[in-house]
């Protein structure tokens, strides 16, 4: 087994086709049958079936996929990390990305990586943190950021900030579900009155919502369990339901302006946001200027969110 066979064999199940991966690697398809061929041989068990529209994986190709995207990212960040040290600003960078965050900082981080580092290319990839995590593990992301992240042996958190939750209701002011219509603000206790579009365990927002509610001994009161933060927020101003998101999660949103915000609690409710490493590998040098560019623009972006309640609040600031 070496490494131009296992190439091959990821661009083969890919792209579902012999020919199409020959035409993508520039190489003849007989070669890329026969180091495809040689490998199903080594290993004693067939990776693929062979059917009128190309080819699709058998179990043990699946299996065998798994592992070999994660050796050659490996293979991968082992060179890059060399490029590194030698040039300190160039290469490829991997950042993990919360949905709730990856529409409202993506842009201003490509644009801050233009301008700090223009000759490293940054790849953005969004997931549960507890998915990003994992990927982090296994090198496909360089760092994340996540919530509600703990410390371990194999990951490095540095704290960024605590971010506010905001209920997100319909701008008209009516009660939804038999929960009175809400003002400017709720307590804490009063969150649980409300029927919460939300998404389902074990993602962060939940487990901060449901976490802080138990400390006023209350419980959550799920109308909907949802991951998508768009829908939430579309479900919210159609009057289905409330949501519990961070402002920038609402202010990228296109119907920021059809929704109200209301701050939860006093003090209010938040969740801490944290950049997260591999404790398990070095950090180049383009990885500590990523994180600082990462840490100022993030941090930004968050803040200035959370001084303005979106258009349909009227701009109100929050204090």
């Amino acid at each position: 087994m070496d490494l131009k066979q296992l190439e091959y064999f990821r661009h083969v199940a890919e792209l579902g086709s012999f020919t199409r991966a020959a035409s993508f690697l520039s190489v003849v398809q007989p070669a890329l049958s026969r180091q495809v061929r040689q490998l199903e041989v080594e290993l004693g068990q067939n990776l693929f079936e062979r059917n009128g529209r190309g080819v699709v994986l058998t179990d043990a190709g699946t299996r065998l996929l798994e592992h070999t995207r994660g050796i050659l990212t490996q293979v991968g960040r082992a060179r890059q990390e060399l490029e590194d040290q030698r040039n300190g600003d160039s290469g490829h960078f991997a950042l993990g990305l919360p949905p709730s965050l990856g529409s409202s900082v993506t842009v201003p981080l490509v644009k801050a990586f233009s301008l700090s580092l223009p000759n490293a290319r940054l790849a953005t990839v969004e997931g549960l943190s507890a998915y990003i995590l994992e990927w982090l593990s296994v090198g496909r992301v360089d760092c994340a950021l996540v919530y509600n992240a703990t410390a371990s042996t194999t990951v490095d958190l540095l704290p960024l900030l605590d971010d506010q939750l905001y209920l997100i209701a319909p701008l008209a002011a009516s009660p939804v579900d038999g929960a009175a219509a809400p003002r400017a603000s709720i307590t804490l206790s009063a969150l649980a009155d409300y029927p919460l579009i939300i998404p389902s365990r074990p993602h962060a927002l939940r487990m901060s919502v449901e976490n802080a509610l138990a400390s006023v001994d209350r419980k959550i009161r799920v109308a909907h369990e949802i991951e998508c933060i768009p829908a939430v927020i579309d479900l919210a101003r159609q009057g289905h339901g409330f949501g519990v998101l961070p402002m920038n999660a609402v202010k990228s949103s296109q119907w920021a302006n059809e929704v109200r915000a209301l701050s939860i609690g006093k003090p209010p409710l938040t969740t801490s946001l944290s950049i997260a490493t591999s404790a398990q590998r070095p950090r180049s040098p383009l990885m500590r200027k990523a994180i600082d560019v990462i840490r100022d623009i993030v941090r930004q972006e968050i803040i200035l969110s959370n001084r303005t309640i979106c258009a349909g609040s009227r701009g109100v600031e929050i204090t």
